[in-house]
């Protein structure tokens, strides 16, 4: 068993792996984790179904040929010398990824800003905490999160704003329940959609997206007038800028306030009022207001009323940025943002000078290199000639994705090293490098609350596989640089990057490992999760020259009107139990289930007078791009306002490519991408046939059915394909493989259904109806792994009656929406408690407890609907 850290999101969750051979693993939470004491959201229990070797790139590759490790690094380095001497420095550069440990990360940047001698090297952290990084800097003079787990447990009130916490950190929302049925803290939710966060919360605030500088001024106005403001601590603690007060109060009456926001006067004073009442306040936030194009300006007007009514650096009382990605923190500590030097320093001369004389360096980078979305515009002009692209995917993930291929497709030199084969930006790579992956991995991570925890090697590398650190160290060593960067493992890169964190730092900086410069190799590989500052600002003292924090003034934006040509707002995000491009979570069948096709969320009013209903296919469309999603009417929305999943790739569907259409305009003063209100349309669009296909393993392909609609997700035994279309479905046929075929035709209402046996097991299976409707697929996906056929196979169904379970909701124990509705009626309960002390539902990360309350709550409306007509 090892203890290591799981590779999702930023809550840094403890994990014990237990290998089972043949690359299996059981996966257990670690009680002895500070961040889950234990518990995993329904990804993390899920690990062990995705570190199977399915879909890997194991060997180097050149043009799409398998090379050996020297030729291929050989090549590299070779290429960015000649592009270096050529061009210089800066006509190189790297785009990186928060999946990337510490050490990966430290080694890169090292690379780049002190040896190549360029500030190019940007993450895919860029495009979801960049401006809680520019805000932090602006209010305390540093990158530092004040708040840590501990804190939630002693809050008196939770303010999410922008966080569907419920699905994209379950952990931490737990944490908030276990205090809000512990202690009675409340609950306030600031967002645009009704997400299942706010279930349970004790307020929902539905603003109009962008709104919330104004919502944070309104309440910072309201805290003045209410001598909530602690004039006090300002005085000791905060610099006050000249007519701040001013332009906060600018517009900022309830009634005013309401106007902007969209919400009502008494909501909105619900909301001051729940403020004032409980002083230990934490306000969580994340991709709502990071991911906009005033994105910094809105984490300081959230800072801004911590630090003004002085709710920071005590127990219970902090803004708290929450991450999204596993070591978005650590990449921030070794500079891997374009904008930042290592150990927190930035690009003033003595900074530079420091991290030069420290590293040695022989050409050290004196400026801010290009961030992500000024990076492939680079590319796409010819100013940059040469990229390497490590562990993340932007041909997908980028705004006005199509704009990013076309830059990739026309650069000189791409290089991409990942752990899977085939990848939408890994198809552009000219070489392609085998990384290891999660389960492969050894180095460090740091967590939301600056923990930094142990990530250990838990299965050997497969095939010719080799750590990002190793790759980078390797091609340094090949471009002259050998003896800077002679690591023999993960503990020399670390006590490196400690000793940089401590060097010629007098306490300027709170980012220091000193206690971990000399780290030895055994207690390295023995660290227990470690927090460093664990009291920031507790004492009242900032990392400034004056030792003050800075209110910053902020104004609320215009706000758009809806355009005429694209009159909807469109909002994108996460799902539950899905992760970035499900390069990791689509291979798990579990994870699968809880969203099975990209779906484009709408309020009914306005689907009902664009004719669109649930179930249909519907183009989305901006000015950037266009893609086809599946309609599903939302009482959470809005009207005027959609929403669209990031996860899905070209490798996984036909539609639901969300990264084609946000616009490629960023906030100034971050860079970070503005995802949240893209102006769009939305159409239906008419379909002949509909029809699912599945495919036992051996037969499924890399590439999808001929269908205008095509998904695929993995499945026990194989892959699951639904598939809509015009014209001649007969296409289809020649995806089937070889064998005794079944069939059966309904001409009248255009059905056919057909299944293929090879070696008296069910091979494949294809049902297709044009007027009627198609029968589940769960019993037919079973049948994949049945010793036998069973002689209704066509029917789609076993002999006899067979309960139908429903969509799946409690993905942990596979527990369908029928099974949770009969429990509740069959036995009367009452609340989620008991539906998992009956049936086991929520009782694993809790994650779907929310929908449990959802239903509960429908269920017993229903009833007495249907009690009150009796």
């Amino acid at each position: 068993m090892s203890r290591t850290t799981c590779p999702y999101c930023g809550v840094g969750c403890g994990v014990r792996a237990t290998p089972l051979g043949d690359r299996t693993l059981k996966i257990e939470g670690d009680a002895d984790h500070p961040a889950n004491r234990g518990k995993l959201c329904s990804k993390g229990t899920h690990l062990g179904e995705t570190v199977g070797l399915g879909g890997r790139l194991l060997h180097p590759m050149i043009a799409g040929k398998r090379a050996s490790w020297d030729k291929a690094l050989d090549l590299v380095a070779r290429r960015l010398q000649e592009t270096i001497a050529k061009h210089g420095p800066d006509s190189v550069a790297f785009y990186i990824s928060g999946q990337l440990l510490t050490e990966d990360y430290y080694v890169a940047n090292k690379l780049m800003k002190g040896f190549i001698g360029s500030g190019n090297i940007d993450t895919n952290s860029r495009l979801c905490m960049s401006s809680a990084v520019a805000g932090h800097v602006r209010a305390f003079g540093e990158d530092v999160v004040p708040a840590g787990y501990d804190d939630l447990d002693q809050a008196d009130l939770f303010v999410l704003v922008g966080s569907n916490t419920a699905w994209c950190h379950p952990i931490v929302y737990q944490r908030m329940q276990a205090a809000r049925e512990k202690r009675g803290a409340k609950l306030v939710v600031i967002d645009p959609r009704r997400t299942e966060t706010c279930e349970d919360a004790d307020l929902h605030l539905a603003i109009r997206p962008g709104s919330d500088v104004a919502l944070m001024n309104g309440l910072l106005a309201h805290a003045l007038r209410a001598g909530l403001v602690d004039l006090a601590y300002l005085e000791a603690s905060v610099s006050v800028p000249q007519g701040f007060w001013d332009i906060v109060g600018q517009g900022s009456d309830l009634w005013s306030v309401a106007r902007i926001c969209d919400v009502s006067p008494e909501q909105l004073l619900r909301f001051y009022e729940l403020f004032a009442a409980h002083p230990r306040t934490v306000t969580l936030f994340s991709q709502g207001i990071n991911q906009a194009l005033r994105g910094t300006d809105q984490v300081n007007a959230i800072i801004n009323v911590h630090l003004a009514t002085g709710r920071i650096g005590k127990a219970g009382a902090a803004p708290f940025s929450i991450t999204g990605q596993p070591n978005a923190m650590g990449g921030r500590e070794v500079g891997g943002l374009a904008s930042t030097l290592a150990a927190h320093m930035d690009f003033t001369p003595d900074h530079v000078a420091r991290v030069g004389r420290f590293w040695s360096a022989p050409r050290m980078a004196t400026k801010s290199g290009l961030k992500a979305v000024e990076m492939f515009r680079a590319v796409e002009e010819g100013r940059i000639k040469a990229i390497w692209v490590m562990a993340t995917n932007p041909a997908v993930s980028m705004p006005d994705a199509n704009r990013v291929r076309d830059a990739l497709a026309a650069c000189p030199f791409v290089v991409v090293s990942d752990v899977m084969a085939d990848t939408d930006t890994g198809r552009f790579a000219h070489v392609r490098l085998p990384a290891a992956a999660w389960a492969e991995k050894d180095g460090t991570v740091t967590n939301s609350e600056r923990r930094i925890s142990r990530q250990r090697q838990v299965l050997p590398l497969p095939g010719e596989t080799k750590p990002d650190w190793w790759i980078v160290k390797e091609t340094a060593a090949r471009m002259g640089w050998a003896s800077a960067f002679a690591y023999e493992g993960p503990a020399d890169i670390y006590r490196e990057h400690a000793r940089l964190s401590a060097y010629e730092n007098r306490g300027e900086r709170l980012f220091n490992l000193r206690r971990h410069a000399a780290i030895g190799n055994h207690a390295y590989e023995a660290m227990e999760p470690t927090r460093w500052g664990r009291l920031p600002f507790a004492h009242g003292r900032f990392p400034t020259p004056d030792g003050k924090a800075r209110l910053v003034s902020t104004v609320q934006a215009a706000l758009p009107e809806p355009l005429k040509d694209w009159p909807l707002t469109l909002n994108t995000g996460r799902y539950r139990d899905q992760w970035h491009t499900m390069t990791r979570t689509g291979l798990s069948p579990k994870l699968a289930r809880h969203r099975e096709e990209p779906l484009v969320e709408i309020n009914p009013d306005d689907a009902e007078r664009l004719g669109l209903k649930e179930g249909d296919i519907a183009r989305v469309a901006t000015p950037q791009g266009q893609s086809l999603f599946r309609v599903q009417p939302s009482e959470g929305q809005r009207r005027g306002e959609i929403f669209t999943p990031i996860h899905w790739t070209g490798r996984q569907s036909t539609g639901g490519r969300t990264g084609l259409l946000p616009r490629p305009l960023t906030d100034p003063h971050s860079g970070q991408p503005g995802f949240k209100s893209t102006p769009a349309t939305i159409e239906k669009v008419e379909i002949e046939w509909r029809a699912f296909l599945i495919l036992r393993g051996e037969a499924v392909a890399a590439t999808l059915p001929p269908a205008l609609w095509a998904t695929r997700i993995t499945v026990s035994g194989g892959a699951l394909y639904e598939l809509a279309g015009t014209g001649d479905d007969k296409l289809l046929d020649g995806w089937l493989p070889a064998g005794a075929r079944v069939e059966a035709a309904d001409p009248a209402r255009g059905s056919r259904r057909i299944a293929v046996i090879v070696d008296d097991r069910l091979a494949a299976v294809l049902f297709l109806t044009r007027t009627g409707e198609l029968p589940g697929r769960d019993w037919l996906i079973a049948q994949l792994d049945a010793p036998q056929v069973t002689p209704t196979l066509l029917a789609g169904r076993a002999p006899g009656a067979q309960p139908d379970c429903g969509p799946v909701i409690c993905v942990c124990l596979d527990i369908g929406l029928k099974t949770i509705v009969g429990a509740i009626v069959e036995q009367e309960l009452t609340d989620v408690a008991a539906i998992g002390k009956a049936i086991g539902a929520g009782t694993n990360c809790g994650s779907c407890r929310p929908a449990l309350a959802r239903i509960l709550a429908e269920t017993v409306t229903n009833a007495e609907k249907i009690h009150a007509v009796e």
